[in-house]
């Protein structure tokens, strides 16, 4: 049974794992910030090849997913993320009090939703800017908030397919070891 002061320090996982969060709606706040005021919607500035910026608006999901469905998904999608922030913010706050992939990856799709969640409540839209492309064909333009939510959930992914259950065997395998050390006379 753990006594108070476990469970204390594993509540606090979320508190001091957070500043990861925060970190990524600031970035994500300041460059779209920097594409408002930089770049002329829909023109193209040149980055590098196979990407420019170009400033574009969404007022639906990913993909531009029901964007001209009158205005409703605004607060569907505001919605829809402030849920899974909360289940991600009490997610983090089971996990142990440190800085690993998962809480990488929570603090990553936590970040990221909630900075798309700002451009929707304050704006009823999400700036984007990001634009990749090969030859005529160009991927859905995006913004660093779908980058973060993007690398969270493959971390996530990685974590829950590969890390766990290599930690999991590694630790039934000690656990048969030290079982075998302490039947030997």
């Amino acid at each position: 049974m753990p006594d108070s002061n476990s469970a204390t320090a594993v509540s606090k996982t979320a508190v001091r794992t957070l500043w990861f969060a925060v970190m990524v709606i600031v970035l994500d706040q300041l460059s779209k910030y920097w594409a408002v005021t930089s770049l002329t919607f829909g023109e193209p500035m040149a980055v590098m090849p196979n990407l420019n910026w170009t400033l574009t608006y969404n007022h639906g999901a990913a993909f531009s997913f029901l964007a001209d469905m009158g205005g409703w998904q605004r607060w569907f999608f505001t919605g829809l993320a402030a849920a899974v922030s909360a289940i991600l913010y009490v997610w983090l706050k089971k996990l142990p009090n440190q800085l690993n992939v998962e809480t990488i990856g929570i603090n990553l799709v936590l970040g990221g939703a909630i900075g798309n969640v700002i451009d929707r409540v304050l704006e009823g839209r999400v700036t984007d800017f990001i634009d990749f492309y090969i030859g005529t064909w160009h991927y859905a333009t995006f913004n660093v908030a779908d980058v973060a939510i993007t690398l969270g959930a493959g971390l996530l992914i990685l974590n829950e397919l590969i890390l766990k259950p290599r930690h999991e065997k590694a630790a039934k395998q000690q656990a048969v070891d030290a079982q075998g050390d302490q039947s030997k006379p």
